[in-house]
């Protein structure tokens, strides 16, 4: 498949995974315990998948720079918005925070133009700012206000750290390029900080939260490492705006599965979540044929 395929495929499953995880953090009287369970069920199943497909021996052949790279991807990936995305979907749920996530492509375009001084063609930006409007329409989904700062500081954080891990993965890519193997080094390297909270956090620990729902936690943890797995074979093959712009196919995905998913009302539906998610999908679209 080409990299805006892989890409697109990606957006999917994070929006399953958006989905799947807010079942989990609702019920959850810690955060940062159900995130851990999460990345640590992610992080057996894609090493376990990398080293059947690609093979642990290879790693004998990675450079101390794309190590880094990968470590510090899936660190800023997974510890820092994994974890923020989690405290969005606690307050404010997974169909409002969806839209905030989709400003990853702006955060995206701006890191690449500094670090490469890359910047997309002209229909592939006109793509991006027609799902930065379907963003907007979608931040107050008819509830007569939209959510507090603090609110939506979560979301708009874990867009800047998607956008900086995929800059940070095109650069381990280069010097080392197997997409698996760099997934599960950033996962195994993003479950040590937050085991590290968890010894000296003040929320309360009880390990039978880590069971509860585990299959959730666990389904979760699946469907993330295989789109992020997708996300970075994108990104070996494509711009990156232009990956980052295809996984926002997350945010209508999320509304398709969160209702769902989820017990009812918790996710209603609106025409405003519809009509903007379907302006976002316009704006992936024009990526594709871009």
């Amino acid at each position: 498949m080409t990299g805006a395929a892989w890409a697109a495929g990606a957006g999917v499953l994070f929006g399953l995974f958006q989905a799947l995880s807010v079942l989990a953090v609702r019920r959850a009287v810690n955060v940062t315990l159900v995130t851990f369970v999460q990345v640590a069920a992610a992080a057996v199943v894609i090493g376990v998948v990398a080293a059947a497909v690609e093979g642990l021996g290879r790693l004998g052949d990675a450079t101390a720079y794309s190590l880094l790279k990968f470590v510090l991807a899936g660190i800023v990936h997974f510890f820092v918005g994994w974890a923020a995305l989690n405290r969005s979907q606690e307050r404010i749920g997974a169909a409002r925070t969806a839209p905030l996530i989709a400003t990853s492509p702006a955060f995206g375009v701006l890191i690449a133009l500094l670090v490469y001084g890359e910047l997309p063609g002209p229909i592939a930006l006109g793509g991006i700012a027609v799902t930065m409007v379907g963003a907007y329409v979608l931040t107050d989904p008819g509830t007569g206000r939209r959510a507090a700062l603090a609110d939506s500081g979560w979301g708009l954080t874990t867009a800047a750290a998607w956008a900086m891990s995929a800059i940070l993965t095109v650069r381990g890519l280069a010097d080392f390029p197997y997409p698996l193997l760099g997934v599960a080094i950033g996962m195994v390297a993003a479950a040590v900080p937050f085991g590290g909270l968890l010894i000296v956090g003040s929320a309360p620990v009880r390990w039978s939260d880590a069971v509860a729902d585990l299959s959730v936690k666990v389904a979760a943890g699946t469907v993330v490492a295989i789109g992020t797995w997708w996300r970075w074979l994108g990104l070996d093959q494509a711009p990156v705006g232009v990956v980052l712009a295809l996984n926002l196919l997350s945010v209508p995905s999320v509304l398709v599965f969160a209702p769902l998913l989820a017990r009812r009302g918790e996710e209603a539906l609106t025409g405003r979540l519809v009509a903007g998610s379907a302006v976002v999908l316009a704006g992936a679209l024009t990526l594709v044929l871009a």
